[in-house]
């Protein structure tokens, strides 16, 4: 199979839905990320990229994209977003995509999974992850990530410019997703997980 991931900013991916890209990384299918912006905002464009680069070393993706948008300024009236995520569709042909949840509190993370839907509209498998900034986050669908869990977490960490900036005094982005990774696994009733929700899921038998 050919999974699309796509994400606003460097370590969105990671911090989604990392786990379950490694699972299927593993199992011999072709990785492809989408990245529409540096996240110049957060950080250093350059120093954001290279982090970037070093993280999707843990993975090996078949191909990494730059949207070559602007941090922060992702609207989903952007008719040109919708049409790049379809250049990068044709190109790929994915069978799976996975996406950020369109109610979160980051203005590019709701303009991006709306872009999505959108251009997504002829794709049978899409899922929505979730990301320290989602808001109202009921998943149905759940991945054990037990056998990954560390492979996410050292994918995280390679955003060393981004691991502190949680707004959680004492709390950095790996503490975070491990609570989410346990807590979502509790839900599934396995140790660690991601959780999804999704657009539409096809259980092929």
């Amino acid at each position: 199979m050919k999974i699309l991931a796509i994400g606003s900013h460097p370590d969105d991916i990671e911090a989604g839905c990392a786990g379950t890209l490694v699972k299927y990384a593993q199992q011999g299918h072709e990785i492809h990320l989408l990245i529409m912006t540096e996240g110049a905002k957060g950080g250093n464009a350059a120093g954001r990229r290279d982090e970037q680069l070093r993280a999707v070393e843990f993975l090996n993706p078949k191909s990494l994209t730059w949207g070559g948008y602007e941090d922060t300024k992702l609207t989903p009236r952007m008719n040109d977003m919708v049409h790049d995520i379809e250049k990068i569709m044709g190109r790929i042909g994915p069978d799976f995509i996975f996406v950020h949840y369109d109610d979160d509190t980051h203005q590019d993370h709701r303009a991006l999974s709306k872009a999505t839907v959108s251009a997504t509209r002829y794709v049978r498998n899409v899922l929505f992850y979730e990301g320290p900034t989602s808001k109202n986050f009921s998943p149905t669908v759940f991945v054990d990530i037990g056998e990954t869990i560390d492979r996410k977490v050292s994918m995280l960490v390679a955003h060393q410019s981004q691991v502190m900036k949680t707004n959680i005094e004492g709390l950095s982005i790996v503490d975070v997703v491990r609570a989410t990774a346990m807590f979502r696994g509790i839900q599934g009733r396995v140790q660690f997980a991601e959780g999804f929700m999704p657009l539409r899921l096809f259980i092929n038998i």
